[in-house]
């Protein structure tokens, strides 16, 4: 891809972000009920290509169960409230009435509360105990130190998350975890990220990992570009991604999973990260705007509580409807924020495509006017996609 000058002694590739993008329909229409949108991970099967985020506002060990009896499958945060705190809803219920000029430092204060294993063991055994997958995320810092404990008490799949994860950490301080060692001799498949780009994504691939997380920075909550500077554009991160599965199949024979983390809002924005090449997605604040959520109209980043350096905001929602019509419908408005993976299959069928693999190969164009072209209406009146 050529790059473009920066200044005399500098250049870059041009990213872009799925508002930068249209699919362009084919030449052959299908009925949306003949459209397959399962995701198959491991040894696991899923009705939709859906992992909900390690976000407390978001996800609970009670909508963790909701989420899987849906399709989905939902990944608690054991770093978060719910591995501190024995009434966590009490603690939420504190976030949400804090001003925004006191909530990072308050939050700070509550996530000080150690840890306590016996407390993510029994979330754990919930979610399982209620029939449906248990995932679950773990920094790598920690992940030595508890993932045994969860594997245990039921754990199905593990996430190991970060805002970046590398497979060569370096550190003169302490040992790091070794991903490839670790993930080889754990009984459970693990997912691995965020990352975004071709090299970091094949690095992680090569140890082993069920799959990657792809995305630095897009979620709506978090504020890693501004106080780090770093980040990517999801359509070009997640096709990054996909050129390195493709290499690492080619290498090992070995399929390892694309999951899109971060940035979608959505049906289409869904429908654009599997189109670049994810094969699943990680949404976050489309799910927080559920009825069912545990933020009580809030939700925040892994990273918002830091104790030195947040990089996230606790960012203010309204409840749209409940999971079962974020996910999957009805939906009583237009802008696409409700019955998202409806609209992941009526975009599949207007396309043409039967299941997820195919619809990876559809074709897309850099599309800038997609947003506004014939919108002015809707702009003007701050309705549909002028909201």
């Amino acid at each position: 891809m050529a790059e473009i000058d920066i200044g005399m002694g500098k250049s870059g590739r041009r990213a872009y972000g799925f508002d930068d993008i249209a699919i362009v329909p084919s030449r052959r229409t299908r009925d949306p009920e003949d459209v397959d949108i399962s995701w198959e991970i491991d040894a696991y099967r899923f009705e939709l290509p859906l992992m909900a985020s390690a976000m407390d506002g978001v996800v609970s060990p009670d909508s963790a169960i909701e989420i899987g009896r849906l399709g989905g499958l939902a990944v608690l945060n054991l770093e978060g409230l719910w591995g501190r705190y024995e009434d966590a809803d009490a603690v939420l219920a504190e976030i949400a009435t804090l001003s925004a000029d006191k909530a990072t430092q308050r939050m700070q204060e509550l996530y000080r509360e150690p840890l306590k294993p016996e407390l993510m063991a029994a979330c754990v055994a919930k979610i399982r105990d209620a029939g449906v997958r248990a995932a679950a995320s773990l920094t790598p810092q920690k992940t030595a130190r508890y993932a045994q404990t969860v594997v245990d008490a039921g754990l199905d799949l593990l996430v190991i998350q970060g805002t970046v994860v590398s497979a060569e950490h370096v550190s003169s301080s302490v040992e790091p975890l070794n991903l490839k060692t670790f993930i080889r001799e754990l009984d459970i498949p693990v997912i691995v990220g965020g990352c975004a780009s071709y090299q970091a994504a094949l690095h992680l691939m090569r140890t082993g990992a069920a799959g990657v997380l792809v995305g630095v920075g897009p979620g709506h909550a978090c504020t890693t570009r501004a106080v780090l500077g770093l980040g990517v554009p999801q359509a070009t991160a997640i096709a990054d991604a996909r050129a390195a599965r493709m290499r690492h199949l080619d290498e090992t024979g070995v399929y390892c999973h694309v999951i899109a983390d971060g940035g979608m809002a959505t049906g289409g924005d869904i429908a654009k990260a599997i189109v670049c090449g994810a094969d699943a997605v990680m949404v976050g604040s489309p799910l927080a705007a559920a009825a069912e959520a545990p933020g009580g109209g809030f939700h925040w980043g892994m990273a918002t509580f830091h104790p030195t350096l947040p990089r996230g905001a606790r960012v203010e929602t309204v409840t749209r409807g409940t999971l079962e019509e974020i996910l999957v419908g009805p939906a009583r408005e237009n802008d696409g924020k409700l019955n998202l993976f409806g609209g992941l299959r009526t975009s599949m069928s207007t396309c043409g495509y039967v299941d997820i693999k195919e619809f990876q190969k559809a074709e897309v164009m850099v599309a800038p006017a997609l947003q506004t072209e014939g919108k002015s209406l809707q702009k003007a009146q701050g309705v549909g996609m002028g909201h």
